[in-house]
């Protein structure tokens, strides 16, 4: 399904990319103007907050819903600044309606469950509003997608994506693993569709979002999602992620800004270098996938099985040490050999079935 998609029209001062700030959640109405007063004097474009904030377990502070939306409707009035907010039900979408919410955003939890995005753009049919859309938890480009289309088929046209990272079973760095390939993948099939960086909800420590929104910019992202606090050592959620609206401003002051608009030319002739390696690259796939062919023939002839587990993590270990002294990431190579061990299977498998 191809998205009929509106401009945005994203605000910026062209120093900067389209910013979105404020805090994890709406705690009290002085908290929220004192950020929102903090945060406008900065230049910021458009002021968040979660004024329904679903936890992972029971028992955690979880919003005030609707009269955190009258303190949004203050910031608005006072300081001129758009207003964002998570909406996961239609009776959210229905009171955000109500207090002059200007940008509706979708979280990570609820654009994983199929059923919740349908409810959703259900309740938005008629409405004339920029959504943004938060990966699923899982790394899932087609339910992804599949979230913007269920909005996109309800009539929403101004859609952009919000980057967070996903969710691991290992512990690493992030808090979510970036997974940079799969937004670069959206935007090559949905060029036109903005995407917004979250580095708070990314790296999930204040100290990893200036590095994040370097990374993030230096891939052409639309604009950022950071979250800021006139007092993040005291936040109710996620108080490690959160910075003041002055570190903000230093973090912002130092990232570099890419010229997406600059001519290529210069880069011609190493892009032409490339298109050579990965033609040869291409010819010894096609040889190697000829002698796992071979191999294959011979183990139907001696009754053997397609998968060597020894020789598989053999071949991993060995090419993943070769990777990194090569200046590769080691799980990188990894996950290159994986995807050709995974074809050499499936060969050999065709080769002994007949």
């Amino acid at each position: 399904m191809e998205l009929n998609l509106k401009p945005l029209n994203l605000p910026s001062d062209q120093k900067r990319p389209f910013v979105i700030a404020g805090p994890c959640s709406a705690e009290t109405e002085d908290q929220i103007m004192t950020t929102a007063t903090e945060l406008a004097a900065k230049g910021c474009h458009m002021f968040r907050a979660g004024v329904w904030k679903p936890r992972t377990k029971p028992g955690g502070f979880e919003g005030h819903g609707e009269p955190a939306l009258q303190w949004m409707k203050q910031v608005k009035d006072a300081t001129g600044m758009y207003i964002g907010t998570e909406v996961a039900t239609p009776e959210h979408v229905e009171l955000a309606m109500k207090y002059g919410i200007d940008i509706l955003w979708i979280g990570a939890r609820t654009s994983a469950n199929p059923f919740a995005m349908q409810a959703l753009a259900d309740s938005m049919k008629g409405l004339d509003i920029p959504v943004f859309v938060k990966n699923p938890v899982n790394p899932d480009l087609e339910l992804w997608i599949g979230a913007l289309e269920r909005l996109n088929a309800a009539g929403i046209e101004k859609l952009a994506v919000i980057h967070r990272g996903f969710s691991s079973f290992d512990k690493t760095i992030y808090r979510n693993q970036p997974m940079w390939q799969i937004p670069i993948e959206l935007r090559r099939r949905i060029p036109d569709l903005p995407i917004i960086c979250d580095p708070s909800h990314m790296g999930g420590k204040r100290e990893l979002i200036a590095p994040l929104c370097q990374q993030a910019l230096d891939l052409g992202v639309d604009g950022l999602m950071v979250e800021a606090h006139c007092n993040p050592d005291k936040a109710w959620s996620d108080a490690k992620q959160q910075v003041t609206p002055d570190v903000l401003d230093y973090i912002l002051s130092l990232l570099v800004v890419r010229d997406s608009a600059w001519t290529t030319e210069g880069i011609q002739q190493l892009r032409h270098e490339i298109d050579v390696l990965d033609n040869q690259l291409m010819d010894l796939l096609s040889k190697r996938m000829r002698i796992c062919r071979e191999i294959g023939q011979y183990k139907k002839e001696h009754n053997m099985t397609v998968l060597q587990t020894g020789r598989y993590n053999e071949i991993l270990n060995k090419r993943a040490a070769q990777g990194s002294l090569c200046g590769m990431a080691p799980e990188f190579v990894k996950q290159v050999f994986e995807h050709i061990h995974e074809e050499s299977v499936r060969q050999q498998l065709e080769i002994v079935g007949k």
